[in-house]
């Protein structure tokens, strides 16, 4: 008990450390927040998600050393399309100002089923690298530094997910009541639209 509360700490501490940064993840729950559409499953899935990758980083791929050249490859490639794509969705809206138009939604777009929503959650969760390498690699990595205390590890940093996601979730939730304009979601879709070509850039430089 007394080796377990620091090392659950230490997880916890690392997984809010790299869950911080506004990536396309945490952007996508954010947008789910602001438009009122199934913020509570988004945060959801994307908690399982996390803790699925967490799971597997620090109970599979920090002892195999990390993914196979094969499959990153295949992560960067699917990464970089999907974030194109998203960035120049977000780019359209953001040209043609449809982000609060009262006729249609919050979001401008048809609503979003349920299905829609876990796809969407589970795309920006395991379709980007950078949540690989962040959540199983580093993790699971760092994991091995704990011995046999590493599954504790990965339990607080799972729980360190958990955490940042509900206040992310919170945060859209208030954001969601006081920012319906179309120049707020100009703004908005403009800097998502960057992120995303930002990171799918910052993908391809990896490769050189």
């Amino acid at each position: 008990m007394t080796l377990a509360l620091p090392t659950f700490a230490a997880g916890m501490a690392m997984s809010l450390s790299l869950a911080m940064a506004i990536g396309p993840q945490n952007a996508h729950v954010l947008r789910m927040g602001l438009q009122r559409q199934h913020l509570v499953l988004t945060a959801l899935v994307c908690m399982l998600a996390d803790a699925a990758l967490i799971a597997l980083g620090v109970l599979g791929l920090a002892q195999l050393g990390g993914l196979s050249p094969k499959v990153h490859g295949a992560l960067l490639g699917a990464g970089m399309v999907f974030l194109s794509v998203y960035g120049w969705q977000a780019a359209q809206r953001a040209w043609h100002g449809q982000g609060a138009t009262p006729s249609i939604g919050l979001a401008g777009t048809a609503v979003t089923t349920r299905g829609q929503a876990v796809a969407s959650a589970l795309a920006f969760s395991w379709l980007n690298p950078h949540a690989w390498l962040d959540t199983a690699v580093l993790i699971g990595t760092a994991s091995l530094a704990y011995g046999q205390a590493g599954p504790v590890f990965g339990l607080g940093a799972a729980t360190g997910s958990v955490l940042w996601f509900v206040v992310l979730g919170v945060m859209a939730f208030w954001l969601g009541r006081r920012l319906n304009s179309v120049r707020v979601w100009r703004v908005l879709d403009a800097l998502v639209a960057l992120m995303m070509w930002g990171t799918a850039l910052a993908l391809v430089w990896s490769l050189f």
